[in-house]
């Protein structure tokens, strides 16, 4: 919708409050609202101000005053608020020099679609991100001077089998690594999801499927559809959004971290994407997998650039608990048709040209996914650029090779510190056509190290007193 026909919206819809969504640096939706008499016209120019350094990794506060500005085309009814509320995702502006703030992750989403058209390789990148997650009953944790602990609890925990549980113990609980995919009443999350899958096509986002996943524990998969890189960074919050509203609602927690359960398998964000250009698929050819030149030419910038890539794809410290063999977390960086435990895979369910894509297993959903896609399409492009060789494809159980033949496969970074490093030894890729500048890059590495790395390392972990209290 266009602002003025957004105003006669409001009108017509009776709606009473405006709420302004923005993602902070790291990744989460921000907001606050107004009520409908401070929204006009020129309000999707002239903005809202608001503190900027309050927000995590953004503004000192001797230059806090920053801008919203709504984008209309990101309009909705939000599903969860009592009174009617008009919901509006925002780009972040500076009020003195109008420019759009260089460490607002969907100014840099905005930018690499740019810099994508400004190359003529191609019009327009596609996305289609694959959430995983899990739904507690209960979720306890805590920490500090002398103590620290961790606890989750699902109905559906295979720990529970012996459980008194308050109407009886009714049993069809998941086996570690059987969760995909009975049906109920062992899957027993599946009214609610599609709950959630109802409410997100009534948002506008197109699902394909929703299904129980791999683990013990409630682990849940809703899909997507396929979009551009921009839209599908928005979809992504929303998706969050919708998934941790109706859990709420339905007195469950949802928890998109990479690995919240021991011994069983963690939460990835598979990610799809392809090339397009003038309406024309351009990942489909003659090559490896049905791939085109220009594809493997992408693949081989990902595996090139993929430790630096894990510093926005795989960006907490607890993605590395996710990014170890045996857990379908595809740490060897190689690529393949069809085979799950390379980091790259090629999807060979049809032959349609126009299904073609390439799909990065490493990424997780505690990822910015503005900056995780910008990253992950500027090593592409550098790749085709460059015409880097992504070398021979690995048509093989990689868990299952020997010392001597996996010791020549790479692999993903072993912690977020490797990864940081990574990022920080090699981003002249980001920097192409100001899509991330020195600044952002500069902020993500200190902020990662000073305010995640840094205090992991300085507690003591509870295991180690295990380890080492006897000592």
């Amino acid at each position: 919708m266009t602002p003025k026909e957004i105003v006669e919206f409001i009108k017509e819809k009776d709606i009473k409050m405006v709420d302004l969504k923005f993602m902070d640096f790291p990744g989460t939706w921000q907001h606050f609202s107004v009520p409908i008499s401070e929204l006009n016209e020129d309000s999707f120019e002239e903005g809202y101000g608001f503190d900027g350094s309050s927000i995590r990794g953004w503004q000192p506060i001797h230059a806090s005053d920053m801008l919203v500005v709504p984008d209309p085309s990101t309009s909705m009814i939000d599903p969860f608020c009592k009174e009617k509320t008009l919901s509006l995702t925002c780009n972040i502006v500076d009020p003195i020099t109008k420019e759009n703030y260089s460490r607002d992750p969907r100014n840099i989403a905005l930018k690499a679609e740019a810099y994508l058209k400004s190359t003529g390789i191609a019009d327009t990148v596609y996305f289609g991100p694959e959430l995983e997650f899990f739904l507690f009953n209960d979720v306890r944790y805590d920490t500090d001077q002398n103590h620290s602990f961790y606890f989750v609890d699902s109905k559906e925990g295979t720990w529970n089998t012996g459980a008194v549980e308050p109407n009886g113990n009714l049993a069809h609980k998941p086996r570690n690594k059987e969760g995909y995919f009975p049906c109920s009443p062992t899957d027993s999350l599946q009214d609610i999801r599609t709950e959630m899958v109802m409410v997100m096509q009534e948002l506008g986002i197109e699902v394909e499927c929703q299904h129980h996943e791999v683990a013990t524990g409630g682990q849940c998969e809703i899909d997507m559809r396929y979009n551009t890189l921009t839209k599908s960074g928005d979809n992504i919050m929303l998706y969050k959004y919708v998934v941790k509203n109706i859990a709420r609602l339905h007195n469950l927690s949802a928890c998109f971290m990479p690995k919240p359960i021991f011994e069983d398998n963690g939460s990835g964000m598979h990610t799809h994407q392809s090339l397009w250009k003038g309406g024309q698929p351009l990942f489909a050819g003659n090559g490896y997998g049905g791939l085109s030149d220009m594809a493997l030419h992408y693949i081989g910038g990902i595996l090139k650039h993929s430790s630096a890539i894990c510093a926005f794809a795989a960006p907490s410290t607890n993605s590395y608990k996710r990014l170890v063999p045996g857990y379908e977390a595809p740490v060897n960086l190689a690529y393949s048709s069809r085979n799950r435990s390379a980091a790259i895979r090629i999807p060979m369910y049809q032959a349609n040209p126009k299904s073609k894509r390439i799909e990065i297993r490493f990424p997780d959903p505690t990822c910015n996914g503005y900056l995780a896609f910008s990253a992950m399409l500027m090593a592409g492009l550098d790749g085709i650029e460059n015409k880097l060789d992504p070398g021979e494809p690995l048509d093989k159980d990689i868990y299952a090779l020997g010392p001597e033949e996996l010791a020549s496969v790479p692999s993903t970074p072993g912690s977020l510190a490797e990864a940081i490093d990574a990022l920080e030894a090699d981003h002249e890729f980001l920097l192409k056509g100001d899509v991330f500048t020195q600044d952002a890059v500069d902020m993500w590495i200190d902020y990662k190290r000073t305010s995640e790395i840094a205090p992991i390392d300085l507690r003591p972990h509870p295991y180690e007193f295990a380890l080492y209290y006897d000592c």
